[in-house]
């Protein structure tokens, strides 16, 4: 009888459908990882899908979500272990972001950014790192941001919930020793991706960003990767990024908000 075929390790990625997040489909697969992709656009996931396993020969089951709906997480996490598809690394990137002055947002787009950049992957978590700690292997890659580092004016709500994303995997990454499971936080700076573009159309004037403080996608997705296998805790690509964030840990809070008010006001 000839030797069962082993079975390829999975990849669940969150907003996988544009971005970081679709980069990173391209990093598992080439690795060899079958891939459930998860984002609300079934039809770019089905695009997606089909030309991952054309070049990479690699499984792709995709599962349309909207991951900010309650109880979202734990639809998906059924349908994963009715399927046999319980994941072996978990990378959450879905997220959103909007660029505005704080009183001029309405409610609904602060509830937006925690319910999804938040609430949703919080929710990835509770469901799936007990699975992973009893079976005593896996890995997380959260895809938080550099502006989890310091206060951001204009993105003051978007920032607050990325400084969740980290302080949750730092955090979680000191209970996990031992349990065979990593957690990384990948904290890219400026990325060129649609949620840039959107940005961009909301202030005009971060389209005269010099293009060395903006990351290319590919290498940003590359290093998250490579710090996720590795199971380093943190990861900032870049080092620009890397210079900004270790002068925002020992530079005053003080001086951190005056120096980001002063550059939101001569944003706008």
């Amino acid at each position: 009888m000839p030797a069962a075929t082993p079975s390829r390790p999975i990849a669940l990625i969150t907003g996988a459908s544009s971005g970081i997040g679709e980069a990173l489909t391209h990093n598992f697969a080439d690795y060899g990882h079958d891939l459930v992709l998860v984002a609300r656009s079934e039809d770019k996931l089905k695009t997606l899908a089909a030309a991952i396993e054309a070049e990479h020969g690699v499984k792709v089951l995709v599962l349309p979500a909207d991951l900010s709906v309650p109880g979202a997480a734990e639809t998906l996490t059924a349908t994963l272990k009715r399927r046999r598809k319980v994941p072996d690394v978990l990378v959450n990137c879905a997220g959103v972001l909007e660029q505005k002055h704080f009183v001029k947002m309405k409610p609904a787009g602060h509830q937006a950014i925690i319910d999804l950049n938040i609430s949703a992957l919080t929710a990835m978590l509770a469901q799936l790192l007990p699975l992973m700690v009893a079976r005593g292997s896996g890995r997380v890659l959260n895809v938080a941001s550099i502006a989890a580092f310091q206060p951001i004016p204009l993105l003051a709500t978007y920032a607050a919930s990325k400084a969740y994303v980290l302080s949750l995997t730092e955090s979680l990454s000191e209970e996990l020793k031992g349990t065979g499971v990593t957690i990384t936080a990948l904290c890219p700076g400026i990325t060129a991706t649609n949620m840039l573009n959107v940005a961009t159309d909301a202030n005009g004037q971060l389209a005269n960003l010099p293009d060395f403080l903006i990351g290319n996608v590919d290498d940003v997705a590359q290093d998250g990767f490579d710090a996720c296998m590795r199971g380093d805790v943190i990861c900032v690509p870049g080092v620009i990024n890397r210079a900004a964030m270790l002068a925002s840990r020992s530079t005053p809070k003080w001086l951190l908000r005056r120096v980001g008010g002063y550059l939101a006001r001569k944003a706008t």
